[in-house]
């Protein structure tokens, strides 16, 4: 997949499927039919030092994705703020999908790609090539104790 060059070594650009789980859930159940799922296509850094998803807060709203509360984020630079929380995000990349959690930034452009994403969907980074690739590329690899 090719990769667009961030100013800081480590992390690039991919793309990315968001959907409206509950509008899945209700194709599933023949309420809706599959043309009628919100969804979108957008930009995603991957950065491996940030831990979850980050949403930019048009997207959820595009998305019609419910604010269901709020988290604490900590920035790189050590400050702290509160932003809103939702739950039900479809995240489709590289043919692995995955539901998810995602606070949202009101003047990100970009989806931020963290590492829970990365190892949810069993997807290791090649710095040196600026791209993602699965461990196993026929299914999702767990480890268990």
């Amino acid at each position: 997949m090719p990769a667009t060059r961030e100013k800081r070594m480590g992390r690039f650009q991919v793309e990315l499927e968001l959907a409206n789980n509950d509008d899945l859930a209700s194709v599933r159940r023949g309420h809706l039919t599959a043309d009628q799922v919100r969804r979108v296509k957008i930009q995603g850094l991957v950065d491996s030092g940030a831990s979850g998803l980050v949403l930019p807060t048009k997207v959820a709203k595009q998305l019609e994705i419910p604010v269901t509360g709020k988290v604490k984020v900590t920035y790189a630079n050590r400050q702290s703020s509160q932003r809103d929380k939702v739950e039900g995000v479809y995240l489709d990349l590289l043919g692995r999908h995955g539901i998810f959690t995602a606070h949202l930034e009101p003047r990100r452009e970009t989806a931020l790609i963290g590492a829970i994403v990365l190892e949810e969907l069993d997807l290791l980074i090649d710095s040196r090539q600026e791209r993602l690739f699965p461990r196993d590329p026929d299914m999702v690899t767990t480890e268990a104790e």
